[in-house]
């Protein structure tokens, strides 16, 4: 009998809810892993939504490509040998070097009893303050905004406002693509409201398609907009007096610091003024185009500001709303993942240290702040840092400036790696790794967006030997003389622990408090349901500050960057189905059909200038490194500035790997780094010949000028381009060979059959023709129905409906079947889905639906005139 467990989903900050179905596992974790995945109705954060990677994590869930035995070296070992040389190697290095010899680097991705697990073992006994987290890439701005404005790290808001307000805000946030079930929220509230949005963000992005109004900054332009925008209040008379006279103080100078140029027409700023003064119940959400910026942290105290000085928070449907992008980020930000955060919100002073140090009965606690991550691998490159032990993350790839990164990992004397991924860039670089629980293994807790915390629950057995990391963790503790301070025996118990220390916090005015869960038993835990710590407005009685009031924080605009050397401005991007670097969702044959190659975004009129061409290959170059990708021209692009998205791994390409191009420039208060606006320059790309190839196992090309690699239903698609000859054979396994070559035209074609005539591999080269289509032939591999003829073509002989590129990746609906629809008289997106079932399941492809039934609108109404 399948059995339905209640958990959290694996991806964004979001937080929804899952009820998952589960069959076809046998004791030892292995078998089928079947899982039938939906949201979870009675979850705060979804009430049933998911988006498509929510949606389809029942096809990540499988053992392929896991680690499942610890590694030394590339020679498996049993745990106890594991873990006593890690212990080993980190206490010869702390007696030789000091502590601050060692660091952690962790991960979002971690549940909050493993974060809390690492970060007493780093700074309460080995006596460092070297843990950081990959959140430190998202999230630390807005933490310290946070911090500077109210005196702790608090969202104030809630999803409830999303319910009740009449204007959105969206700053640097694609939330129909990052955050598609808070977008659905948003939809639904401007359907029963008539709620206005408004996205700020130099891209027209799909989000920016569905918005009452678009506002196309330059780069880094949020804080001059937002003060010019606050200015442009106080002359209207729309400042709250009451509330900053009772609630809010505010830096020498303030109000003199405010007028200056918005960075956008007189005509739209006129327009975002009027709307922004008609809808004081206003929510400002801002996500990682603020956060990831040089001037990141004044960026989120713009946005912060503007509340406070209208009086826009603490109200039902007001305030400003800082997404995270990482299910666990928030959780990792309340036990002390960051570096500059002691544990629960704490700080360094010399009570709160005391009180530190004696609720862990540490031996070792920390002095103050250790290395964010930026300055820790620069300390790893430099030799101060010899031990790093990396916990579900992969710096290699996700760090700016990842040549430095990697040079900084090949010289570091141990790196030690807890992952589920036997392969992953950062672990090619580890002397020991170490296998860990993956989501459907993990057990656990954690906070969402709004502060809501919820139960991880494991779906399966863990497979082979792996390990919980809080476990993992508390294992190496122990074989260190510290056993007694880690003596947990399940996450029930580091969880109470946690809970019990926020008492800390409470007895200093902060609003974290989970003392209320803090006696829990196990039987409680297991059934926890989703609950939200400080309420829906936790600033209401009083801020965590000396005063009691929040700061208005004077920011300043940075000024506009240049380069004669590098003249474009570099953004990176996410994409709608994929996450992080690609270890899950890469792993999904239906994720993968939205954006399987790293496209590079321009504009038309900049593509005529630099001589790219739609589907050919350009080079981005910068400072620090450079990537090739392919050209995908786009109007939604400001002249001047290009996109690239940052999922791709040396696993799933050969290039296309954006974060060799960031420099390590960060912003001075948070120390997150600068990905949104680098300076660079594009170089067309002209292969002598371009290729693809399907096949049922994975391979790494080499001395390729470009390739990559997607999954298909039963195996992986291959898209190749390069120069001089090939020996297209080498990419193919043994098989029965048929083949076809066209010496004038430089083409070949090979198909591969195995002992029972199932296809098991096929290539098709062009040095000056067409490349035949890419669906039907994946379709193939594993069947044996198509004839030679049908292989070497490339083709079906009786030819398929053209359902043209997949919008809707939930229903497998493709911009053909859109446009059908629309010829059948579907004239709006939910006819569409009536017709179709697109966008009725995720809702983040409707921009997209949207934006094409528009074209086929305007083609009929031309046609008719």
């Amino acid at each position: 009998m399948n059995k339905s467990i209640r958990t959290t989903c694996a991806y964004c900050g979001v937080g929804c809810g899952i009820t998952a179905e589960v069959s076809g596992v046998n004791a030892s974790g292995n078998g089928d892993r079947g899982v039938a995945i939906a949201g979870d109705r009675e979850h705060p954060a979804n009430k049933g939504r998911l988006c498509s990677k929510g949606t389809h994590l029942g096809e990540t869930v499988g053992l392929e490509g896991r680690l499942l035995a610890p590694m030394i070296g590339e020679r498996e070992a049993d745990w106890g040998e594991a873990l006593d040389l890690v212990a080993g190697r980190m206490r010869e290095c702390i007696a030789e070097h000091g502590p601050d010899s060692v660091a952690f680097y962790v991960s979002g991705q971690l549940l909050t009893e493993d974060y809390y697990a690492a970060n007493k073992l780093m700074k309460g006994f080995v006596g460092s303050g070297n843990i950081d987290t990959n959140s430190r890439l998202c999230m630390a701005s807005a933490v310290a905004a946070h911090n500077r404005a109210f005196g702790e790290d608090v969202v104030p808001c809630s999803y409830e406002d999303l319910d009740a307000t009449d204007l959105v805000l969206l700053v640097g946030s694609n939330t129909a693509w990052c955050h598609p079930v808070v977008w659905q929220r948003i939809e639904k509230t401007r359907e029963r409201r008539g709620t206005k949005i408004i996205v700020i963000d130099p891209r027209r992005t799909e989000t920016a398609e569905q918005a009452d109004l678009h506002i196309p900054i330059a780069p880094d332009g949020d804080t001059a907009l937002f003060n010019a925008l606050l200015a442009e209040m106080k002359r209207r008379g729309k400042l709250d007096r009451d509330f900053l006279r009772d609630h809010v103080d505010a830096d020498e100078g303030f109000w003199d610091k405010l007028d200056c140029d918005p960075g956008i027409t007189a005509g739209l700023f006129a327009k975002l003024c009027n709307i922004v003064a008609e809808h004081p119940r206003m929510v400002t959400l801002f996500s990682q185009g603020a956060n990831q910026s040089v001037g990141g942290t004044d960026k989120g105290n713009a946005i912060i500001n503007f509340h406070l000085a209208t009086g826009r928070i603490n109200r039902i449907g007001a305030g400003p709303f800082s997404i995270t992008g990482q299910p666990n980020a928030m959780g990792g930000r309340e036990v002390g993942g960051l570096a500059n955060m002691l544990a629960c919100h704490l700080g360094f002073s010399e009570d709160e240290r005391a009180d530190v140090a004696a609720f862990w009965d540490a031996p070792n606690l920390c002095a103050g702040p250790g290395l964010k991550a930026v300055d820790m691998f620069r300390a790893i490159h430099e030799g101060k840092i010899k031990f790093l032990w990396v916990m579900a993350t992969n710096p290699a790839v996700s760090l700016p400036d990842s040549r430095f990164v990697r040079e900084a990992l090949s010289r570091c004397p141990t790196v030690v790696v807890s992952d589920i991924i036997a392969d992953t860039d950062t672990g090619r670089f580890a002397h020991v790794r170490l296998p860990a629980h993956g989501w459907g293994e993990k057990d656990g807790t954690v906070t969402n967006s709004e502060r809501c915390v919820s139960r991880q629950r494991a779906l399966f057995p863990a497979p082979g030997q792996t390990r919980a990391d809080w476990k993992i963790i508390a294992d190496v503790a122990a074989r260190m003389g510290w056993e007694d301070s880690f003596a947990w025996t399940n996450a029930a118990e580091v969880f109470r622990e946690y809970a019990r220390m926020t008492q800390l916090a409470k007895a200093r005015g902060k609003a974290l408090d989970l003392t209320a869960q803090a006696d829990l038993d196990d039987a409680e835990y297991e059934a926890m349901t989703p609950f939200q710590w400080g309420g829906e407005r936790p600033l209401t009685s009083r801020f965590p500050t000396p005063s009691g009031k929040a700061r208005l924080v004077s920011v300043t605009p940075p000024a506009p960057a240049t380069s004669a050397e590098f003249p474009l401005r570099l953004n990176t991007a996410r994409y709608r189905d994929q996450w992080h670097t690609m270890t899950r969702t890469g792993l999904s044959p239906t994720l993968s059909q939205h954006r399987p190659e790293p496209l590079l975004e321009v504009h038309p009129a900049d593509a005529r200038e630099l001589a790219l061409v739609e589907g050919g290959l350009g080079r981005v170059e910068t400072a620090s490194g450079a990537a090739v990708y392919r050209v995908q021209l786009s109007e939604g692009q400001r002249r001047g500035e290009i996109c690239v998205p940052m999922h791709w791994t040396d696993a799933m390409a050969g290039e296309g790997r954006s974060n060799r191009l960031p420099s390590q420039a960060v912003d001075p208060v948070s120390g997150q780094p600068g990905f949104k606006n680098g300076a660079a320059r594009v170089v067309p790309l002209s292969p002598e010949w371009r290729a693809f190839v399907v096949r049922r196992d994975a391979i790494t090309p080499e001395g390729l000028l470009y390739w990559t690699r997607s999954r298909v239903k039963a195996g992986w698609l291959y898209e190749l381009a390069g120069e001089g000859t090939i020996d297209l054979g080498a990419l193919l396994p043994e098989g029965e060979r048929l083949e076809v070559a066209d010496v004038t035209r430089g083409m070949r074609r090979v198909a591969v059959r195995g002992e029972d005539g199932a296809l098991i591999a096929a290539a098709y080269l062009t040095r000056s023709g067409e490349l035949p289509a890419r669906n039907w032939v994946a379709d193939q591999l594993g069947l044996d129905e198509a004839s030679a003829a049908e292989l070497l073509a490339g083709r079906p002989s009786v030819p398929l409906p053209d359902r043209g590129p997949i919008v809707c990746v939930c229903h497998g609906v493709g911009e053909m079947d859109i446009a059908a629809a629309a010829n059948d008289g579907a004239a709006t997106v939910a006819e569409v889905g009536g017709c179709t079932r697109a966008g009725t399941n995720c809702g983040s492809c409707r921009p997209a639906i949207a934006k094409l039934l528009e074209a086929c609108l305007t083609l009929d109404k031309e046609a008719a005139e």
